[in-house]
């Protein structure tokens, strides 16, 4: 069974204690109106009035053309990395999503890329690690393409 995984906790301390982001920019410090500000680490959403980071986060290894980059929110505050399955409350805001399958090499696997209810998300990640040519799933905003955060083999 595929499991949705956060953002390792050894990436996001670096910018919680006030490194760079993926820009080499430090992440923007800013308090949480309480709507639709998810960490992208406990995967929850961050509370009215707790400060938060706004930084652009690149989710590879490595600069390539397919190593997309963008914003993303962190608590402020360390917080407890997501663990455990099912839909953590930052996903179960959104009605939709648009997922997409990557290769061990990080690059998009052609075919894989569809926005899905959220409600279906799970069950299409099943049907789409049935090509072996995937290795991980990204979990992105239908709307915005905002990384989420991503899905890996159960």
């Amino acid at each position: 069974m595929p499991r949705i995984t956060a953002l390792p906790t050894e990436i996001v301390r670096a910018p919680q204690a006030g490194g760079p982001d993926a820009h080499g920019q430090q992440p923007e410090h800013t308090v949480s109106d309480g709507g639709g500000n998810p960490c992208r680490h406990c995967l929850r959403y961050i509370p009215e009035g707790a400060e938060m980071l706004i930084l652009a986060h690149r989710p590879f290894p490595q600069a390539q053309p397919y190593a997309e980059t963008g914003p993303i929110f962190l608590c402020a505050e360390p917080c407890a990395r997501h663990e455990g399955d099912g839909i953590p409350q930052a996903l179960e805001g959104s009605p939709d999503y648009l997922i997409k399958g990557y290769s061990a090499d990080h690059r998009i696997v052609y075919g894989t890329g569809l926005v899905i209810p959220q409600a279906k998300m799970m069950a299409q990640a099943e049907a789409i690690f049935a090509d072996q040519r995937v290795a991980y799933i990204h979990i992105r905003s239908a709307r915005n393409n905002c990384y989420q955060a991503r899905i890996d083999r159960g």
